[in-house]
């Protein structure tokens, strides 16, 4: 064969085969890196300020949506530490009979300590328990004019832990004994107390995932829908070379500034709404005489709250980007 022939039956070199330059630095790589996300960071910011009004509209949805779990756990915060003391109070207060002196209510008491199922037990004088309704009820004047103290001498009975759900067994031998008027002890309501507030935490679960489902299905709609607008933008980017994450990026920050925004609403409304609060709820802690204490957000649920709606938007855009990306490039 000559030699021409094996030139004419050799294959043809591929065109567009020159070797790999060396690859960038990790520094001028990480320099590239960060001024791609800080393109990304102001653009995405600059397309929602264009589109004023349709991102307010959607700010203020989900705004609200989030400000709705907030108020509800905030309700629920301030009624579990309100009673957070009444479902701890384990005390068995034994009126006793009216007929009794403070020798032998004395010596009642002493035999209550030396049971194996009572922690302590205070003694409260009919003198005592006159002076305490006088400083709390406000009716010092009438007091003054009663010939006698009515009121009898109380035991506050502190039973051991059992673990037991049920009674102790102190109760019932104390509503047999002879000496003990009333018996007061309101473990069925502190447990029903305990129930609702169970009910009133799952509630405020059930919606915060709800309104979240709704918050994340927003953003991603909204997020469709600008991807849907500039899909010929898109296409061109990707026939000249734009890999898959410099197109979503720009997406996922607007997500990411619509959580944002939306956080920023919500903890502005739950501040109006606690400002618009603030005098009837000063009169009702007057009433009881300071004994609690309502609060607000602290800065560490505001944080909280700003971090899970950006993490939320940042899903939805993902969830958008990624089924606009999966119908394939262009050819």
């Amino acid at each position: 064969m000559s030699v021409q022939a094996e030139r004419r039956a050799a294959p043809p070199a591929k065109k567009g085969a020159e070797p790999r330059g060396p690859r960038a630095p990790l520094g001028e790589r990480l320099l590239a890196w960060r001024d791609q996300h800080l393109y990304s960071f102001f653009s995405s910011l600059g397309r929602l300020a264009a589109r004023r009004w349709a991102t307010l509209l959607t700010v203020l949805v989900l705004g609200f949506a989030i400000a709705l779990p907030l108020l509800f756990w905030l309700v629920f915060d301030n009624a579990r530490e309100l009673s957070g003391g009444l479902r701890e109070a384990r005390e068995v207060t034994l009126f006793l009979q009216p007929g009794l002196d403070e020798r032998r209510a004395e010596a009642f008491s002493d035999e209550l300590r030396r049971r194996d199922d009572v922690a302590a037990v205070l003694l409260r004088t009919p003198e005592q328990g006159l002076a305490e309704f006088r400083q709390l009820s406000g009716f010092g004047d009438a007091l003054d004019a009663l010939q006698s103290n009515p009121l009898p001498s109380v035991l506050v009975v502190t039973p051991r832990e059992s673990g037991a759900a049920e009674d102790p067994p102190l109760v019932a031998a104390m509503q047999a004994d002879t000496r003990v008027d009333l018996v007061q002890y309101d473990a069925a309501w502190r447990r029903k107390l305990s129930g609702i507030l169970h009910f009133g935490e799952r509630v405020v679960a059930v919606v915060a995932v709800l309104l979240a489902l709704a918050t994340l299905l927003v953003i991603g709609n909204t997020v469709r829908m600008d991807i849907q607008a500039r899909s010929a933008e898109i296409s061109v980017m990707q026939m000249i070379g734009a890999s898959n994450g410099f197109v979503r990026r720009p997406f996922l920050y607007a997500g990411i500034w619509y959580g944002l925004f939306g956080a920023v609403l919500a903890l502005l409304v739950v501040v109006v709404v606690e400002l618009a609060l603030a005098e009837p709820v000063a009169r009702l802690v007057d009433s009881y005489a300071h004994r609690f204490a309502l609060h607000g957000l602290g800065a560490g649920v505001a944080a909280a709250v700003a971090g899970a709606s950006a993490l939320l938007g940042w899903c939805g855009a993902w969830i958008a980007t990624a089924r606009h990306l999966a119908a394939g490039r262009p050819a």
